[in-house]
């Protein structure tokens, strides 16, 4: 059996659940690592037995072992590599998010198709099998009409965080503050179970934190299009940090999924699975899902997404998350920004980036 071989690029925090999570994947095997800084490179290769530290991009995408190409740099590094990638007939795997602007995920787009290979933006969180659930009752129309989507991101990171990292809390590398990097995974989730956003109004501001550019706190009022509301909560401010929570509601039933665990499963015509459901999920799982440590996250939703990635290219079809759907959760969290930025309510889609107050 043929290995599949990932290069990855960018060696900091993340890189390591992308390592573990490829470890348990049947076929596949990280065989090359890049950073700009050699002994990033050198400390990750080291770690991982079998890699090889590039110093050099170009010479990391000549290998021919290197099938699949993943971008674990800062948010706002992400196109150049992606792109660079791309052209050198890799597919592309993009850390959360995409990019920072609607201009930077089209270049990475544009690049993936123009060159014919697949492009994976990570969401770990589709891959989690309390949200499967809730996604297989929403399509089973179970929920009846849709009328209010709720999403929570309510953690705490402190100054330390912020400080030790110089990209973090900037408008140039990270592309924003707890929306843009800590909440990107719910307003995914959020537009995945309740369809395309219509229209935004929010408010942002920064409470807890020095020395960042971006937001620590926001709340976005959502309208969608099938005319449901719904709400947006992200922060980093919440001490001690508390687990991440969705509530979808129809006229039929609800759902409540706080982290991995099902809070709430109630429909007006009940299914013999859901007593399963609820048996199965209402336990605590007992992760924090990097509430208050970014480290305490799960390989587990990497893997998941990863496995099916492969198995994409493999056979040809698409992967479970597009590209497409990346470029969608930057777009509602500029919309987001903008709104707040104006004090106006914003329709999506956008028709440029928003331009950011001086």
């Amino acid at each position: 059996m043929a290995i599949t071989g990932f290069g990855i690029v960018g060696c900091g925090m993340i890189a390591n659940f992308h390592a573990e999570a490829v470890k348990h994947i049947k076929g596949s095997k990280i065989v090359a690592c890049f950073d700009a800084r050699p002994e990033a490179a050198d400390r990750f290769a080291a770690a991982n037995p079998g890699v090889k530290a590039y110093y050099d991009l170009d010479a990391m995408l000549a290998d021919s072992a290197v099938q699949i190409v993943t971008i674990c740099t800062p948010s706002g590094a992400h196109m150049e590599p992606a792109v660079r990638a791309a052209n050198a007939g890799k597919h592309v795997v993009v850390e959360k998010p995409m990019e920072i602007t609607l201009k930077r995920c089209d270049a990475i787009l544009d690049a993936c198709k123009k060159n014919g290979v697949m492009v994976c933006p990570i969401f770990p969180s589709r891959f989690s099998p309390a949200n499967l659930a809730l996604k297989e009752a929403v399509d089973e129309g179970r929920f009846g009409k849709l009328t209010l989507g709720d999403t929570y991101v309510k953690w705490w990171r402190t100054q330390e965080y912020y400080d030790q990292g110089g990209w973090r809390g900037t408008w140039a590398l990270d592309g924003g503050g707890a929306y843009m990097n800590q909440g990107i995974h719910n307003v995914d989730l959020l537009y995945w179970f309740m369809g395309e956003v219509a229209e935004v109004c929010a408010v942002t501001s920064t409470l807890a934190h020095e020395r960042i550019e971006v937001e620590d706190v926001g709340v976005a009022a959502i309208k969608f299009k099938n005319g449901a509301v719904g709400t947006i909560e992200c922060t980093t401010s919440a001490w001690p940090g508390h687990l991440k929570k969705t509530e979808i509601h129809g006229t039929t039933g609800s759902v409540i999924v706080e982290q991995d665990d099902v809070l709430l499963w109630q429909f007006e015509k009940t299914k013999a699975k859901d007593k399963a459901i609820l048996e199965k999920f209402a336990k605590k799982v007992g992760g924090t899902g990097g509430a208050s440590d970014p480290k305490a996250i799960s390989y587990v939703g990497h893997m998941e997404q990863l496995k099916d990635f492969v198995k994409a290219i493999q056979t040809g079809r698409q992967p479970k998350i597009t590209g497409d759907e990346g470029r969608k959760a930057v777009e509602i969290i500029l919309a987001i920004y903008q709104s707040a930025w104006t004090g106006k309510r914003v329709s999506l889609p956008l028709a440029k980036d928003p331009k950011r107050p001086a």
